[in-house]
């Protein structure tokens, strides 16, 4: 793909490898793209545009895609902490968009799920979010768009990974790719 703009052609700093110059353009292009995200809040257009934050949306989502589950559940699939959680849904279920209710099978404990109110919200965003992606992407092809999906869902969890392992192993765990990715398989 051709690019669209002068920043993403950066050169590389004399003397470093062909290799470098690509992964200081990628971190300036991540760099870019966490800015614009923030900037925009990737919330969509028309009425629904930045109407939900990051935190409700990956939350509702969640919910929606899982069903219901307890806050243990929900933050360790979100890899954030619980009291994060707690805090994050408070304000939705406050709001109607999450019921809480007993555990089918354990009925002392308690599972967060998505109320009718909060499906009908979430679809309302991502439909107003489609619709920005659209726009985004508009004069790229079906192709483009399929590759642009993966390769950023494979950096997402390539990120990921590397948070995680680095969480787990101590904060100079990331400093190395190559170790905090454990033995080869």
């Amino acid at each position: 793909m051709p690019s669209t703009s002068a920043s993403s052609d950066l050169p590389a700093p004399a003397g470093a490898p062909a290799e470098a110059g690509l992964l200081d353009a990628l971190q300036h292009q991540v760099a870019v793209f966490a800015r614009r995200a923030e900037q925009t809040r990737l919330g969509g257009v028309g009425q629904a545009r930045n109407s939900m934050d990051r935190a409700a949306y990956l939350l509702l989502n969640r919910l929606d895609l899982e069903g219901p589950m307890g806050v243990k559940a929900l933050a360790g699939g979100m890899g954030i902490d619980s009291s994060t959680v707690t805090r994050q849904v408070a304000p939705l279920v406050d709001s109607g968009l999450v019921k809480r209710a007993s555990h089918p099978e354990d009925g002392r404990a308690v599972v967060l799920a998505l109320s009718p109110r909060g499906l009908a919200r979430l679809e309302e965003v991502r439909s107003s979010r489609r619709e920005l992606m659209a726009r985004v992407t508009d004069g790229w092809d079906e192709a483009e768009r399929e590759s642009f999906t993966a390769l950023l869902t494979r950096f997402n969890v390539s990120l990921s990974e590397l948070m995680s392992a680095a969480s787990e192993t101590g904060p100079d765990a990331g400093a190395d790719p190559a170790s905090a990715a454990g033995p080869a398989s």
